[in-house]
């Protein structure tokens, strides 16, 4: 497959600031570039109508995402995705699953080497803000002319530029365990709250720096006190014993061990925990103040390929609503569209914050690595 090189020119933060972040592939991405399919793509339509290519040979879409997308066949969405889309399309799916994700693409952007993949599912507004920050030019293509665009909930559109199109999202909250202790255990109703001493060494948390639902809670924090209140929040948050571990998987671990009553994660924990048959009164929810952060995920069509029809294609077919509620829950979070049709289990046991709160990419991009530099020097300091 031809693919068109990628010319981009070295930002500010060039290849140095991304050498701490970048592995290279898991094997499926080579350093050459992965070769995909025939030369031409497919006349792709979207509802099962792929002519596939002139000379009769299948088209293959490559997709690149990170891995726990893909890695865990009976619940992770990314095989259905692709069985499913085979079924119906005269097309093939392939996964790329880099160690270092979208940052394995930066790189080889920066480096002006081809980019092996068609599509990126898994961009969150983090990845989207690194990636301009890195690049002169874009190393994904705006997306138009998908016939279910608008049924994506304009609440979780993160890029002002039209590049990423959401297709699912979480929202960060507290979840605590009302057996704690003697039992009868109730987190606080909001940020204050966590303060008081009765919630003295209770709160399990993210480093804002390594994790996403961390760094959610830290923006989250921002929302609720202001740029010039949530440091001294986080001090005294800090004084009164919050743990703050390296990821969510860590910190989720030590919770589940008893560790703590309290621990930032999601609104959808009941949603697994009634799956694996868990006592619920060990997943309650909480949102502070009444609110949830919002973290939604989307995809977007690399610049260079050369099948953006199919991409459009697969775009369009993930924004289905039998397909939405699929991967709502496989992937444990909430539909980006308004036309889902969640299973009556998802809707029974997710929950939906009262308010969802975020911050969009253009406050990001002016003050996250300020305001993340200074929680890391002040928390780190202490």
């Amino acid at each position: 497959m031809r693919r068109r090189s990628f010319l981009a020119a070295a930002g500010a933060g060039g290849v140095a600031a991304l050498a701490g972040c970048t592995g290279g592939g898991d094997g499926t991405a080579t350093e050459g570039g992965t070769e995909a399919g025939s030369e031409t793509g497919g006349d792709t339509g979207t509802d099962g109508t792929t002519t596939g290519t002139a000379g009769g040979e299948v088209p293959e879409l490559v997709v690149g995402t990170y891995g726990a997308f893909v890695d865990a066949p009976s619940t992770s969405p990314g095989p259905w995705l692709k069985e499913t889309f085979e079924s119906e399309f005269d097309a093939t799916l392939r996964y790329e699953t880099p160690d270092s994700e979208v940052n394995y693409y930066i790189e080889r952007a920066l480096r002006n080497v081809d980019i092996p993949a068609d599509l990126y599912v898994g961009l969150d507004v983090n990845m989207l803000i690194r990636i301009d920050e890195n690049l002169d030019s874009g190393l994904f293509a705006p997306v138009d002319g998908l016939d279910r665009r608008d049924t994506v909930k304009e609440s979780l559109e993160f890029d002002p530029r039209g590049r990423a199109v959401p297709y699912d999202t979480g929202y960060i909250c507290i979840v605590y365990d009302e057996t704690f202790g003697d039992g009868g255990f109730t987190a606080p109703e909001t940020f204050d709250g966590l303060l008081r001493e009765q919630y003295s060494g209770d709160l399990l948390t993210q480093n804002p720096i390594s994790s996403a639902t961390g760094k959610a809670f830290l923006l989250h924090t921002i929302k609720a006190k202001g740029e010039d209140g949530y440091l001294d929040y986080w001090g005294n948050l800090q004084e009164n014993g919050v743990r703050v571990l390296e990821d969510w998987t860590t910190s989720y671990t030590a919770y589940s061990n008893g560790e703590a009553p309290m621990v930032v994660s999601y609104s959808t924990d009941q949603v697994y925990a009634h799956e694996e048959g868990e006592d619920l009164a060990k997943h309650q929810l909480r949102f502070p103040n009444g609110q949830g952060y919002a973290n939604p995920e989307g995809m977007a069509m690399f610049e260079g390929t050369d099948r953006p029809e199919l991409a459009r294609t697969f775009m369009d077919f993930v924004l289905r609503p039998e397909v939405q509620a699929e991967i709502a829950v496989r992937n444990v979070q909430y539909p980006a569209t308004t036309t889902a049709e969640l299973p009556e289990s998802f809707a029974r046991y997710a929950q939906e914050p009262p308010e969802a709160v975020t911050f969009n990419y253009d406050t990001l991009r002016d003050n996250l690595s300020e305001w993340t530099s200074a929680w890391e020097r002040q928390f780190v300091g202490n």
